[in-house]
């Protein structure tokens, strides 16, 4: 390839295309938060292997980052709206419909998980799962790739700490989580008090348009999805008791 020319795909141009107008469009920034994730990875410890069996998909950590989005999207409706200046109005979406970014061989693509709020963490393995595979062999619908209100990127599965991924108009937010690591943090022990600990780290970041989520708007949404997170509290949607 080194010293070689080819022509841009349709996609990439497209993909290009649609990025710079949303940095022209949106004044965006983006707000990171770090979570730990060691309640959830002890949980996907005991699950995975019987659930991969049972269901025919890995339970990964995505679809348990997308159900505390999603209930956090409940909470704070703004984040899951669309503003339109010209005509001074603010349109709250009729339900949560996560679009979820796929690498595939032809460039990045977003199908979308239609009424998130619906499924169970298990229920959104699956369809992130099914859409993924999909997209990636070129079976997925157009109209599948349509409809989003909120995205999620996870670029830390190629092993990215965090971004600040660019908004997927007309949204006016999107979530990126970031590869999870092992470090040693300072947390509270009922006996010991402060100790030092190694826990299972993550990153999440929100890029937003401040034209209508302030910084405190996603400070708060961010709040939510870490306290959900860290509690690990998914369970009873997975058939099996708590762990920490």
């Amino acid at each position: 390839m080194a010293g070689t020319t080819e022509p841009i795909s349709r996609l990439r141009a497209a993909m290009a295309q649609r990025l710079v107008e949303s940095l022209q469009v949106a004044a965006q920034l983006t707000a990171t938060v770090e979570v730990d994730l060691t309640a959830i990875s002890k949980l996907r410890a005991q699950l995975k292997d019987g659930f991969q069996a049972r269901e025919g998909v890995r339970l990964t950590y995505l679809p348990f980052i997308t159900k505390a989005a999603v209930e956090a999207l409940k909470q704070f409706p703004k984040i899951n709206a669309t503003i339109d200046l010209a005509a001074g109005l603010i349109n709250y979406a009729d339900g949560v419909h996560v679009g979820v970014a796929v690498d595939t061989p032809r460039g990045l693509l977003v199908p979308v998980v239609r009424n998130a709020g619906d499924l169970t963490v298990g229920g959104l393995a699956k369809k992130i799962a099914d859409l993924a595979g999909r997209t990636r062999s070129s079976q997925v619908t157009p109209d599948e790739l349509t409809g989003g209100t909120f995205t999620i990127t996870n670029y830390g599965a190629v092993g990215t700490l965090f971004d600040t991924p660019i908004i997927n108009q007309p949204q006016v937010a999107i979530l990126g989580s970031g590869a999870l690591v092992k470090r040693p943090v300072v947390v509270e022990d009922a006996r010991m008090g402060e100790i030092i600990a190694v826990r299972d780290m993550m990153y999440l970041s929100l890029t937003y348009d401040h034209r209508l989520v302030d910084g405190a708007d996603a400070a708060r949404f961010l709040g939510a999805v870490k306290t959900r997170l860290e509690a690990g509290q998914f369970a009873a949607e997975l058939g099996a008791q708590s762990a920490r």
